[in-house]
C-alpha cells in the first residue's frame, strides 16, 4: 500500500508543477518523453551520489554496469533470427 500512496503523492506533485508551468495534462509528447528522461537519470544520481560520498570512485565500468541498464534497458544485440534459433532445422515455415 506504501507505493501506491508515494506514487499517488509523485502524481500530485508533477502534477503541481504541471500547472505551474501551465502544461497541459498529458503533456505534449516531447515534454513528456523529456520528464521521462529526466525521471530515468533522476533515480541514478542517488546511487552515484551514495557512491561518491562513500569514499568508492565512480568509474566508466561502474556507470554502465549500474546506470546503463535501467536507463536504456534490454537493448536489442542485432542477433535476432526472428524466432529460428529454436525452430529445428527440418521444420518448414507456414
Amino acid at each position: 500500500m506504501k507505493m501506491y500512496l508515494l506514487s499517488l503523492g509523485a502524481g500530485l506533485l508533477v502534477g503541481v508543477i504541471y500547472s505551474l508551468l501551465n502544461i497541459r495534462s498529458p503533456a505534449p509528447p516531447v515534454i513528456a518523453l523529456v520528464g521521462l528522461l529526466g525521471i530515468l537519470v533522476g533515480e541514478q544520481a542517488v546511487p552515484l551520489v551514495k557512491r561518491l560520498l562513500s569514499g568508492n570512485s565512480v568509474t566508466v565500468s561502474w556507470v554502465h554496469s549500474r546506470c546503463a541498464p535501467h536507463v536504456f534497458g534490454n537493448l536489442p544485440t542485432g542477433a535476432d533470427d526472428g524466432g529460428m534459433r529454436d525452430r529445428p532445422a527440418n521444420t518448414e515455415l507456414s
